[in-house]
């Protein structure tokens, strides 16, 4: 008899058969996997630590992290390496991390630290800048160099930046910026290592390096006539800026005229 000719209920009974026996072969397949992946002969029995580790130590992170992975699912194929990457990422100073499995029970973790450059805030706050112009948590082991950097957390990657063009250029005077203040008004100001503070007001960097520039470049002819310990530079004049040096004030109008006011 052709199957087309059976009865509208045998071949109803017919399909539900087959698929109730596809997903029993199905759910034992999935059972099957589920079991070997639990298995612990798959367990993750090692874990390799290698990148940048200026800070850390393969012995002591594994150390540091031996509790929290832990309550890690410990299976090969089922451990969670997204939350494994977190942890090892919230570590001190660790920027980034890349966690890979490798066969048979070892997971690889990639670490990229960051690299300091500045203090956030005052000198010993416990947040520091990177290279990358990003605010991390940490203690260096070495703070005596850091300059600080003093504003709104957003504008830290500008901040660092523009510290650097200012050092460059103040650094053609001998002259060592340490400090760069950013307030809430968006006003500039810088102070040097002798204590010295510059205003340099409101603008685009580009704005401030004209102004800056404009005070390294005549300087030395103020310097000459008016020698003495530096105080303080004010460059928000639009055309000139004024100058206090040990004992005297004055203001520059221009590159080529001397200056117009002392007191």
């Amino acid at each position: 008899m052709d199957r087309t000719e059976l009865p509208l209920d045998v071949r109803l009974m017919n399909l539900v058969t087959h698929g109730l026996v596809a997903v029993f072969v199905l759910l034992c397949l999935g059972a099957l996997a589920t079991w070997v992946a639990r298995n612990p002969a798959w367990a993750v029995r090692r874990i390799v630590v290698q990148g940048d580790l200026t800070h850390q130590n393969a012995v002591g992170l594994r150390a540091q992290l031996a509790a929290p992975l832990r309550k890690v699912p410990t299976g090969f194929m089922t451990m969670d390496l997204q939350q494994v990457r977190q942890m090892f990422e919230a570590v001190p100073w660790v920027r980034h991390a890349k966690v890979q499995r490798e066969f048979p029970n070892r997971l690889r973790v990639t670490l990229e630290e960051h690299k300091a450059v500045a203090w956030w805030g005052e000198a010993g706050s416990g947040q520091l800048v990177s290279d990358r112009g990003e605010v991390f948590e940490a203690s260096p082991d070495d703070s005596d160099d850091l300059p600080e950097l003093v504003g709104p957390i957003e504008q830290a990657p500008q901040m660092w930046g523009l510290f650097q063009t200012l050092s460059a250029e103040l650094g053609r005077l001998d002259l060592t910026l340490v400090r760069l203040e950013l307030n809430e008004r968006g006003s500039w100001r810088a102070v040097l290592d002798n204590d010295a503070h510059i205003e340099l007001g409101r603008g685009t960097p580009e704005d401030l390096l004209e102004r800056t520039r404009r005070f390294t470049t005549t300087i030395s002819q103020l310097s000459q006539r008016y020698p003495g310990d530096l105080q303080s530079v004010d460059l928000r004049y639009p055309n000139g800026y004024a100058l206090r040096v040990q004992g005297v004030t004055t203001v520059s109008e221009d590159t080529s005229k001397k200056p117009t006011q002392t007191r």
